[in-house]
């Protein structure tokens, strides 16, 4: 049994880290993004991530708006 060797020059992307999938989220919601980094973090971002960075970013943004609303009608 031989071990499987990659070519030296492709080597699998970095993976990104929680900021810089935070970054993406953000700028989700912003409708904002350049296509270079569009494509750049299409080949670095776990999808499961941005599904969980996505829930929590739509509960604090709801959650800042019903205090927000709260705070207002006060």
């Amino acid at each position: 049994m031989s071990a499987r060797q990659e070519p030296s020059g492709a080597s699998a992307p970095e993976p990104a880290s929680a900021w810089n999938t935070a970054k993406t989220i953000a700028w989700s919601f912003f409708g904002v993004r350049r296509r270079k980094d569009h494509e750049q973090e299409g080949t670095h971002i776990n999808p499961i991530h941005v599904l969980v960075a996505g829930f929590v970013g739509v509960f604090v943004l709801v959650a800042g708006l019903i205090v927000l609303v709260n705070w207002v009608a006060a």
